[in-house]
This record gives structure tokens, C-alpha cells and sequence, in this order.
């Protein structure tokens, strides 16, 4: 019951890793030659989408405990289920939706995203309790 609880919080960190989950096993067939798209343009919507993720992760906990206690159990976690999630994607894209390419680089801008917003996470604690 309360992992229910729990989840619910979490409800827009859900719904972003159903967005990414979407766009990262969509055809993406002549969209790379519109001219919009640079080189490395897929690292860096990696690193957006996994930075963003692990910030709402972490305030979905925050709104979950009431309070902004920090806490490197939630970090550790927070880092597994992305990192679970990202690895996830690529062995996806690797063997079920083989019009993507699976890259462990993109598996490295995952985890870049992932460690910003941790970073991010503990420097505002520090920023907060320091006043």
C-alpha cells in the first residue's frame, strides 16, 4: 500500500519515462536530414531527457517525504532506476525496434543527464541548509 502511495507521487516522473520510452523507439525515418538536427544532436536529447527524469524523480521524493532531508539511499536509487531504464532503452533498440541504433554512448549521455541532476539535487540541499 505504500509503494501505491509512493508511486503517486511520482506519477509525472512515470510519465516522462513513457514519453522518453515513446520517442526513443519511434521510426525516425528523413527526420535526421530536415536540417534541424546537428551531429551529437542525439547525445544531447539524452542528456536533456535523463537530467529531466532524475529531477523529477527526486521531487516526486521530496513531495513524498514532506520535507527535503537528503538522503544517499534515495540518490543510489534514483541512479539504478535511471541507469536501469537508459541501459533498458538501448537493449530495446538493439534487439526489438532495430530501425534505432543502440549505442553505448547514448547509454553514457544517460548517465551524464543522470549526474547532473543529481548534482544539481545536492547542491541546492547544500545552497538550502547553508543560509
Amino acid at each position: 500500500m505504500q509503494l501505491i502511495k509512493e508511486l503517486k507521487y511520482q506519477a509525472w516522473a512515470i510519465a516522462w519515462t513513457l514519453l522518453i520510452l515513446i520517442i526513443c523507439c519511434m521510426r525516425t525515418d528523413g527526420a535526421t536530414n530536415s536540417g534541424f538536427f546537428f551531429v551529437g544532436f542525439d547525445k544531447l536529447v539524452h542528456l536533456g531527457v535523463f537530467y529531466v527524469l532524475t529531477v523529477l524523480m527526486f521531487y516526486g521524493k521530496i513531495n513524498y517525504q514532506h520535507n527535503y532531508r537528503f538522503r544517499s539511499l534515495t540518490i543510489f536509487k534514483i541512479i539504478l532506476i535511471t541507469g536501469f531504464i537508459g541501459a533498458g532503452i538501448e537493449v530495446l533498440q538493439a534487439t526489438f525496434f532495430t530501425y534505432r541504433s543502440a549505442e553505448w554512448w547514448d547509454f553514457g549521455c544517460d548517465m551524464i543527464g543522470v549526474f547532473m541532476g543529481v548534482f544539481s539535487y545536492v547542491l541546492l540541499h547544500k545552497m538550502d541548509y547553508e543560509k
